[in-house]
Order: structure tokens, then sequence, then C-alpha cells
């Protein structure tokens, strides 16, 4: 389209001035005009750069919008230094160092005015300028859709950033833009943005949507008012804040976010009233950092769509909810580290799928007049240091109401736990606790379930309708020598009431029935049974081996010849170490825990076993003993249970081995949430704390134990050397045929050697290769065959009783 002409009326007063004028050019006709002159440009493509000054209205012709092109070759295209009226324009721009559209002084009227450029920025405002911006487009896949900077300011109303390469937009430099029914979509960067001191946005009914990007990104002392908005689809966090940033979000909507929906961390404060936070991947609110602070009010947080908590507060974070709604989630409220806080007042946690309320590493959290509902465990208080109040709150439907664990001491009062699949309140390993003013009704287990001899304290406590009993304190309940619960004027509705059970007898031990349950080990009994009394009978002593005789047993292992050097000079580092400290001398430092590579049936187990009775030898272990377990013992069916469980291994292993076979399981390629994860954490917990008192040992198939370690680096950290164990070879597997024929009394008849060996070379090393299972299987096999053919002799000699013959060999699988 051919550059036209251009029409400027005059509104002047001086008699020499023409009324209207037509102008060869844009920039004719801006140099002759004056303030309040109309310019009505007519169709065509300008190709220049142009300055407006002064306060005139350049337009297109009514009813052909865009059919006026600005688009030079370089620079800025349109350039306004007044309070001029620019519309219906199309802006084009192909400079890179500079934006499309540049208002530097004034308080300009931008109305439809359509901007399709590859520029440092679409419109740009800067200065002193405070435009009013209405109905305008802007399509920038080359830089920042609309930049406010340098103390600039503005109104833009009903405006869209359709493509952006950068944010959609951007207020930096004590900028303060106002953005009012807008939409901003499809952009690389933040869709808005505002960072640097004194910045500050408000968005007021404006739409944030498909960005690549965070699509609300406040950093750097700035500051942002949402009202009214959508924030969605984008691919990065939702709402993004840092270093020192405050950000209001009052009745908006943030909704299908992958990641976080709101993240802030570094001192940064947010503040939400009558928002609505759903579909979300992470966290709904994820607050780190001592100073940071999000205030709640009026608001639900709802239908994460991954595995993670919805609220998430570390590192020394508070958060504050009043009146919210958090529901359809997988955990709701994590709080963790010391320092960090969480407050929570008339609100409602439910449809959890694990746990509503976590608080762990030092952390403390009150919950003041909640409801809970619906959740696998209403409330864990985790280790040492966490704790808080929960006051006046109601917890119904879940699989356990309270769990305290691990040194954690809450104060639970006025609350009321209702039907209960397992336990009302549960405290275990070293948890503490007050219970004040308590209920628990219709619990499917136990009202109080305190074992480990904790120290909890109930007080006016009430049980009613608890299908194993109101109050349960194993392992050293009240009134026991041991240093159990207190429990002051607490009441059942069972017909006996709460009745304390006897303190043993000296020369007795107690003794009580055991069965599994999903927190773990729970009495077969109930308190308010009589105990059965035993007189004690220890048990004799079996004579310790020396590290001599259990090395000179590894030896007579068929193969291994690199498992046993690799034992052996551990075996050495650890005895001379002990030598070095009885001289007075520093030892090195020698962690004991191993990883076993290598596949089924290549004496994983057997070596675990003689390396825990050559640590007892050498006054390392105090038994030496070996406790074997998978992930079938280690995990539970929910959370909570994998804790206890993982726990109560590792105390029947104390002072002996630890073997974890197939160990890989814990944490499968596809894990998600999956509770494996849980044992692995607390495992690491329990080496470290634990240092001396046990030897862990992990097995399994060196590939999958290899992706185990480099995924888990914690574990890795643990384990002073990895030990693979090779496959048998055939001559290594006929040695152990020939042991097990020695051991039950066989022998091996003419061309049986040979034909073992071919056997064992041709036999298909698959994953279903056991080994050395596979010796003692084929042996078995020829025992069956040898028994079938050697029944059908009236009398048998000798020979043809203890002869394995070629013909007893089974079929190659």
């Amino acid at each position: 389209m051919a550059q036209g002409t251009v029409q400027v009326t005059h509104t002047g007063t001086s008699r020499w001035r023409r009324r209207t004028g037509e102008y060869a050019s844009l920039a004719a006709a801006l140099e002759a005009a004056g303030d309040g002159d109309v310019l009505t440009v007519a169709p065509g493509t300008y190709r220049e750069n142009l300055v407006v000054q002064r306060a005139v209205t350049l337009r297109g012709p009514e009813g052909s919008p865009g059919s006026v092109r600005i688009a030079p070759v370089d620079g800025v295209p349109l350039t306004v230094r007044a309070s001029a009226v620019v519309q219906d324009l199309h802006v084009e721009g192909q400079d890179a160092a500079a934006p499309a559209l540049l208002v530097e002084e004034g308080a300009p009227e931008l109305v439809d005015v359509r901007i399709t450029t590859r520029s440092a920025a679409g419109i740009e405002v800067r200065g002193d300028a405070r435009p009013t911006v209405r109905r305008c487009t802007v399509d920038n896949p080359a830089g920042v859709g609309i930049a406010v900077v340098d103390g600039g300011g503005g109104v833009f109303e009903e405006c869209e950033v359709m493509a952006a390469a950068q944010s959609g937009v951007a207020a930096r430099g004590g900028a303060r833009p106002r953005l009012e029914r807008c939409r901003v979509h499809h952009t690389s960067g933040a869709g808005l943005s505002a960072t640097g001191e004194n910045s500050s946005l408000e968005a007021i009914g404006c739409e944030v949507y498909e960005i690549r990007g965070s699509g609300v990104q406040v950093t750097a002392r700035a500051t942002a008012h949402l009202t009214d908005c959508d924030v969605h689809r984008t691919t990065a966090d939702g709402v993004t804040l840092d270093t020192d940033a405050v950000l209001t979000l009052a009745d908006c909507r943030i909704h299908d976010i992958p990641e976080n929906a709101v993240d802030l961390r570094s001192r940064s404060v947010l503040t939400l009233t009558r928002t609505t936070v759903r579909q979300f991947g992470r966290n709904g609110l994820s607050v780190w950092d001592p100073g940071t602070r999000v205030d709640a009010d009026q608001c639900e947080i709802f239908d994460s769509t991954g595995d993670y908590p919805a609220v998430w507060v570390s590192d020394g974070a508070t958060a504050v909810l009043d009146s919210c709604r958090v529901h359809d989630v997988q955990d709701a409220l994590f709080v963790l580290d010391r320092g960090s806080r969480a407050d929570v007042v008339d609100s409602d946690l439910t449809q959890v799928r694990n746990t509503a309320v976590s608080v762990s590493d030092g952390a403390t959290t009150q919950l003041d007049d909640c409801r809970i509902r619906d959740a696998a465990t209403g409330a864990w208080f985790r280790d040492h240091g966490s704790g808080g109040t929960l006051s006046g709150c109601t917890i119904d439907g879940t699989q356990t109401g309270v769990i305290v664990t691990k040194g954690a001491d809450p104060t639970i009062e006025r609350c009321t736990v209702t039907s209960p699949a397992e336990a009302g309140f549960y405290v275990s390993a070293d948890g503490r606790g007050s219970f004040l003013n308590c209920r628990v009704t219709g619990s499917g287990g136990y009202g109080f379930h305190v074992i480990d001899g904790c120290r909890a304290t109930l007080r006016k406590c009430r049980t009613e309708r608890c299908a194993r009993g109101g109050y349960e304190f194993a392992d050293g309940g009240p009134g026991t020598s041991g240093d159990g619960p207190v429990v002051e004027d607490c009441t059942s509705d069972e017909s006996a009431g709460l009745r304390l059970p006897e303190p043993p007898r000296e020369t007795a031990v107690q003794t009580t029935g055991r069965s599994s349950g999903l927190l773990g080990a729970i009495p077969g009994q109930r308190s308010t049974e009589q105990d059965h009394l035993v007189t004690a009978v220890p048990e004799p002593e079996k004579p310790a081996r020396t590290s001599s005789a259990v090395l000179g047993e590894l030896d007579a292992l068929v193969g291994l010849e690199s498992v046993k050097r690799e034992v052996r000079a551990l075996t050495d580092m650890i005895e001379v170490g002990r030598r070095r400290q009885q001289a007075g001398l520093k030892a090195a430092s020698v962690r004991r825990h191993l990883v076993f590579t290598g596949a089924p049936g290549t004496g994983k187990t057997t070596v675990a076993r003689l390396y825990g009775e050559i640590l007892a030898s050498l006054g390392v272990l105090e038994t030496g003993h070996l406790v074997e377990v998978s992930r079938v013992d280690l995990v539970g069916e929910h959370i909570g249970s994998t804790a206890i469980r993982t726990q109560d291994a590792f105390e029947r292993a104390r002072g002996g081995v630890l073997f974890i076979d197939e160990a890989y399981a814990l944490s499968p390629e596809d894990s998600g949430r999956d509770f494996g994860r849980e044992a692995i954490d607390t495992l690491v917990k329990l080496m470290e704390d634990h240092r001396d008192a046990v030897v862990v040992i992990v097995a399994g198939y060196t590939a999958e134990m290899e992706r185990f370690l480099s995924v888990n680096p914690g574990v890795a950290s643990r384990f002073s050397r990895t030990i693979t164990f090779g496959d048998y070879g055939p001559d290594e597997l006929l040695r152990i045929v020939e042991q097990q024929a020695e051991e039950h009394e066989y022998r091996l008849g003419h061309g049986t050697t040979e034909a073992l060996l071919k056997y064992f070379t041709a036999i298909p090393k698959g994953p279903s290769f056991g080994n050395g299972r596979t010796a003692r299987q084929t042996f078995e096999a020829m025992v069956e065959r040898h028994a079938g053919r050697v029944a059908q002799l009236a009398e048998p000699s000798t020979d043809q009783l203890t002869l394995l013959y070629p013909e007893d060999l089974p079929q190659l699988p």
C-alpha cells in the first residue's frame, strides 16, 4: 500500500492559518500542526520515524481500522512527547534495540492502536509520562510486550499482549502502571513482571494465561496488587515473589499450573483475600526463608494434580490461614525447619489423601477451631523440637487422628477425634505431647495408643466406643518403673474405666502377645486385662567365634574371590584401627555400611551374616546377628506406618546387621509419592543418629543399585564401599553341587562331572538364573530323579543308593 496524504484540520484562531491542509508526509503534517489540531491519515504505509511533540490528534480514517501502517526500516516508529491522542494506527517496528511505540512525556491517549513488531518493546513508557492506553494490542515475539520504566506510569484499559519473547507487561525502575481488564497471553517470559524498589504494578480484572514462564513475577522490593484477576496455564510457577517483594491478591483465581501455584522467598510478603488456587502440580502455596510471610483470608486451595503438599512452609517462613478451605489434595499443610510457623484459624482441611498437617525439623504450628476430615493422618508431629498447639479442633474420618513421634512435643487441647480407623492419638519413638480435655469416639482401634514408654501427658481425656480399647500403654505405661505417660482424670465408656497396669515384680518379666497392625506392633491384650507373668529364664549365650574362624568359613565358600579380598581388606582396616586406639593413636574412620551388588544366588546374604559375625568378634558390634528385610517389611500401606515399620526393623537389628535385599525397590523409577521414600528418609536418619549401633547392608542387582544410589545421594553418602558379587562360572557351580552331594552323602558317578559342566555351560544366564540357587536346585532335581529310578529296584546296593549319573540331570530350562 503506497503512502497517502495527511489532512490536517487546524483549530488555531490565527486568521492567517488555513482551516485545513493536506501534506504528503506525516512528518510535514506534524511540523505544521499546532496544539488541538486533528491529523487524519489516509490509508497507506508510512516509512517514517514520527515524533509527536504537540497536543494533537493523530488518527487513521474512520471505518478503516489498521489501514494506516507506520513502518520505518529502523529506529522508533512512533515517539510521543506530549498529551496527544493517537488512534486507529498500525505500528510496525524492526529495531531490536528500540521500542515500537515510545511515550516519553505528557499524558497522551492511545486508542485502538495495533502494534505488530520485532522490537525491544512493543510499547515503552518512561520518565514522567502518564498515558492512557485503551483497546491496544501488542504482538512482539522479539522483546517485551509493554515496558513501563524509569518512573513511568499510566493506565492500560482493555489492552491485549498476545505474544512476547520476554515479559508481557514489565514494570521496573520505580514505574507504576495500572492495568484494567487487560489480557496477557502466549509470552515466553513472565506474564506480568514488577522489579526494583518503588516499582509497583496494579491489575484489575485482568487475565494472564498460556505463559512460558511465571504468570506474575514480583522481585527486588517491588510491589503489586491484583484484584479479580485470572492466572492460568503457565509452564512455570503461577505467581513468583522474591527478595522483599510485596503482593496483594484479592478475589483472584490461580489455576491449571504445572508447578507451584504461588512461590515466595527471601522476605517476600503475600496477602491473599477471597482467592482460589486450584489444579496445581506442585505446591499451592510454597513459602521459604526467614521473614517470608503469607496471610490468606477466606481463600480456597484445592484439586492438586501432583504429589506435593498444598501449603509448604520451610526455612523459617510463616503462613497464616484464616477461614480458608484446603481440600482434594495429596497433603494439606507441611511445616518444616526451625523457625518455620503456620497459624491456621477456623479453616477446613478435607479430602486429603495423606497427611492434613505435618510438622517436622523443629517447626511449630497453631491450629485453632479447625476441622480436619477424610485424611489418612490428621496431624503428624514428626521429630525433636517440632510442636505447637491444636486447640478446639475436630478430626473426623482419618486412619489416625494425631501422630507424635521422635521427640516431638505438641500441646493438643479440647480436640475431638471421631471414627479413626486405627487410633485417635498415637505416640511412639520418644514422642511426647500434652493431651488436655481431648476426646476420641468410634475408633476402629485404640483411643489413645502410647508405646515405647513415651512420656506423653493425658489430662481429663475421654474415650467412647473404641473397638480395641480406650487407652493402650505398651512397653511401659503409667504406674510402671519406666518413664512412661502421665495420666490424670481420664475416663472411658468401658465398664472397667481406665485401669492402669500394675508395675511388674522384680523376679518376673511382662510378656504380651502381639499382633501387627498398620501402625506397627500392637499389643494383643488391652491394658485393662490382667498381665501374664512368667519367671525370666536367661538364654544361654552362644560362644562367640574368633574373626579368624569366621574368615575361615568365608574362605571356604565357593568362588567370590574378589568379595573375599574386599571383606578381608575392610576387616584389616577395622582391626588395625582398634589396635591403634589401644596404643593411644588416632584411628582412621571406617564406615562399615556396605552395598552388595549382583544377581540372586551369589552369596550376598551369607557374606552379610559372616560380616556381622566378624564385626562382633572384633568388638565393633555387640552381637553381630543378621536381620534380613525387604520392601514389604519396611513400607506400610498408608503414611505413618512406614516410618514405624522401618524403625522397628532397625531396632531389631540393633547390635547387628540390617540386610535390605532388593533395596532399589524402595525407590522405584515411577515412584511419585511412593511410601518407599519415607522408609529411605527414616533409615538415613537412624543411620546417622545410631551410627555405631547397627551396620546396614543394601543389596540388589548391579544396574538397579547404581540407579538407587544415584537418585538418593543421602543414602549413597552413608556407605563406605560397594562390593560386587559376580555370577558363578560352570566350574564353581559344579563345586557347589559336589559340596551338596558330600553333605547329603551322595557321590557323582562316572561321567556325571563332565555332564554337569556341559549343563552349567549351556544353561541360560538370563534374569531368572539363580547362580548358587540354581546349583542347589539342580542337585535337588538330580536327587528326585535318582529316587524315581532307584525306587524301582527291589534291593538296591549302597552304590545304587548314593551314585548320581548323567541321566539324573534335569532338562535345560
